[in-house]
């Protein structure tokens, strides 16, 4: 990164049409971890793996987290998806968290130069969390406070979160940038993650015709190598395990050159997520901090 903070994003991001295949992680920060942790982990994000990205998952409430991930993300040279997160309990708090989201990107000089875009999530739809109407008028309404900093806005959410309320049109239409929750796992057609590629190809090509062209990226996508209460399958054939999750990272891998042909370039993805202490089963790491498989995929083709 620069040694001083440029005076405008004209010109500083790449185009999006560059960024497809493996683009970063999500990570997790409900453990609001320290600025020192940070650093540490976005370094080994960037220069391990050569991730372009970090889409944040989950909810530090601590007054300055979100400098510290600016602050972090501008040392190491990443992007970051950021989040709203509604959590599963209901309630208002997501408001609170949207707010002090917007205070920090329009008052820090350095987070519009670091924070890619900002997310409705996780799930809103699929969880019941507002009717599709008036999260359109959120994302509206955030876009237009986000206007000066020139930062887009999205939801992040699956195809039959939008589906199963008549294609939800209205958000599909609103957000700036499609970000996806790809977790065959879950699919009633599910058997192994390394054959997957069909139940991928079906919802990608939902949001390819509904999607009017825009971006789209893979960001809650993984599958899990454990089950627990709330990671149950719908298959009796899909199993949770090491295999299957290197399995269907290999599958994604393997499919850069049919991502590629996607929207505006192509269609990025995420691994779903740095490491299994910030949700077991799904991470790229274990809770040693030992990769659970070799993982080293392209970020082109």
């Amino acid at each position: 990164m620069p040694s001083s903070v440029p005076s405008s994003t004209d010109g500083w991001w790449c185009s999006p049409n560059t960024e497809y295949a493996f683009l970063g992680f999500s990570y997790e920060v409900t453990a609001c971890q320290s600025l020192s942790q940070l650093n540490s982990d976005f370094a080994d994000i960037k220069n391990t793996f050569g991730s372009r990205y970090v889409r944040l998952y989950g909810a530090c409430d601590r007054n300055g987290f979100y400098d510290d991930i600016v602050s972090a993300a501008w040392a190491t040279g990443l992007g970051v998806h950021a989040l709203i997160w509604f959590g599963f309990d209901g309630g208002n708090q997501w408001m609170t968290r949207r707010d002090a989201l917007v205070s920090s990107l329009t008052s820090n000089p350095k987070a519009k130069f670091v924070t890619r875009g900002v997310q409705f999530g996780s799930e809103p739809l699929f969880d019941n969390v507002l009717p599709h109407s008036q999260l359109a008028s959120e994302v509206t309404s955030l876009k237009s406070k986000l206007l000066g900093v020139g930062i887009p806005v999205t939801v992040s959410e699956l195809a039959y979160g939008y589906q199963e309320r008549g294609g939800a049109q209205d958000v599909l239409d609103a957000i700036d940038f499609i970000n996806i929750h790809m977790l065959p796992f879950f699919s009633a057609l599910a058997t192994f993650g390394a054959a997957s590629w069909p139940l991928v190809e079906t919802d990608m090509n939902w949001f390819i015709e509904h999607g009017n062209g825009k971006k789209m990226y893979f960001d809650e996508n993984g599958w899990p190598s454990v089950t627990s209460p709330g990671v149950q399958p719908n298959s009796i054939l899909a199993q949770a395990s090491v295999s299957n999750e290197e399995g269907y990272f290999s599958m994604l891998d393997s499919h850069c050159e049919d991502l590629k042909l996607g929207p505006q370039g192509g269609i990025g993805w995420f691994a779903h997520i740095y490491s299994d202490e910030q949700e077991p089963g799904y991470g790229i790491y274990d809770d040693a901090g030992k990769k659970k498989f070799p993982f080293k995929p392209r970020t082109s083709c």
